[in-house]
């Protein structure tokens, strides 16, 4: 893997990555293909659309349908028909998930991953996932069994789906870890790290993950650690903190202690809201299942132009009886083919009968929406006015 970069304006640059399966320009939204197929689209529709990298979940594919089928059909491009570049993660995340996500009742993308003013969190109980200091002990969903993965069991599945980037392995701790337990689970990712160095297949792209929680002393030790190893881009994940501030921090603190010839991904984060403010401190790679989940809620994105803006996070819900009769676009700045064909009224009338037709055309259009705010992005920084698409977007600078 190559990185480029291409511009810089401040801490913001654009660049261009290359892979044997193609090249992506960042800063880049990464769609999400959790079982090698992002949801509701095929490799037609995001062609059209423009996804030219794609992320795939190594926990999920190695349950279903199994990563050495997926090797012996191919490889992970071979098998899901698509050419570009596919990233996969390293399943360090599902520890967090199906396990304190689990208990806590907090998730990446739920409206309590800040638990900003939350006055009580949800217990739920039974977690799917624990913790040791080899691994993660998994309940597969689909069996009952228990599934171990270790570091070196991960990089074997990711050398099996044959991905071009992958992911070292490690705890991603929740918004509800204490920096004790934090502290720990530092220490065990960063013993998993040497590990997945020993073991990866070194005809992929390995990234290493600097975790931490909201503590600062904690993401600048593990940021300096990783810095120090020869990984082709960072990852920067785990619990962000209890805020917007509190990820903004942790980007100020981790960002500089990089090299800076290697590209930075910030994991799990896709709301407009995020992207301007993570790509303008140094974040070149973003991934996210937000654009296709909202979507089968009825979430639709809409600009500033159609009322986006940061208080109702850039969308309409197309169930509101509003709509019924409207015979606007989703979006009359949107140029996607959703967006040139259909009436909001059609496709509240979808999503009210449960029409399948739904999730595809509305999945297209949020993935569509979404990547081409990033070229406006990337085309805002080379130009140098990246401050007044922000304002323009965000209403702030």
């Amino acid at each position: 893997m190559e990185f480029k970069i291409k511009s810089t304006l401040d801490r913001m640059r654009t660049g261009v990555v290359k892979t044997d399966h193609g090249k992506f320009r960042t800063p880049v939204f990464v769609p999400v293909a959790t079982l090698a197929s992002v949801r509701g689209l095929d490799n037609r529709d995001l062609k059209e659309i423009g996804a030219e990298v794609l992320l795939a979940n190594t926990y999920h594919l190695h349950l279903r349908p199994g990563d050495e089928l997926v090797k012996k059909l191919g490889g992970i491009h071979k098998f899901m028909g698509f050419n570009g570049p596919i990233i996969t993660d390293s399943g360090g995340f599902q520890a967090f998930s199906l396990g304190f996500g689990m208990e806590h009742g907090v998730g990446k993308i739920a409206n309590n991953i800040f638990l900003e003013g939350l006055k009580e969190v949800e217990y739920r109980g039974e977690k799917w996932a624990a913790v040791t200091d080899s691994g993660v002990k998994f309940k597969n969903h689909i069996t009952g069994e228990i599934v171990e993965l270790t570091p070196r069991k991960s990089m074997e599945i990711q050398s099996n789906l044959g991905s071009d980037i992958i992911f070292a392995f490690d705890e991603c701790t929740s918004p509800l870890s204490d920096k004790e337990y934090t502290a720990i689970a530092l220490e065990r990712t960063h013993r998993w790290v040497e590990e997945c160095l020993k073991y990866y297949d070194r005809g992929q792209a390995l990234f290493g993950v600097v975790q931490g929680g909201e503590y600062k002393d904690l993401r600048i030790k593990s940021a300096r650690f990783m810095a120090e190893k020869d990984f082709a881009g960072y990852g920067i994940g785990g619990s962000l903190g209890k805020s917007k501030k509190d990820m903004h921090n942790i980007l100020e603190w981790v960002i500089p202690l990089l090299p800076e010839d290697k590209p930075r991904h910030l994991l799990g984060i896709g709301a407009v809201e995020d992207l301007f403010n993570s790509v303008e401190r140094g974040v070149d790679m973003f991934d996210c299942v937000a654009p296709t989940r909202w979507a089968r809620r009825g979430h639709l994105y809409v600009s500033p132009e159609e009322g986006g803006n940061p208080k109702n996070k850039f969308r309409i819900h197309i169930q509101n009886s509003r709509f019924r009769e409207d015979e606007n676009p989703i979006d009359k700045s949107c140029e996607c083919f959703v967006c040139s064909t259909y009436s909001r009224a059609y496709l509240r009338h979808l999503f009210v009968a449960n029409e399948l037709s739904y999730f595809r055309l509305a999945s297209y259009h949020n993935v569509y929406f979404i990547l081409r705010l990033m070229d406006k992005i990337r085309e805002s920084i080379e130009e140098g006015r990246f401050f007044e698409l922000k304002k323009e977007w965000l209403g702030y600078i």
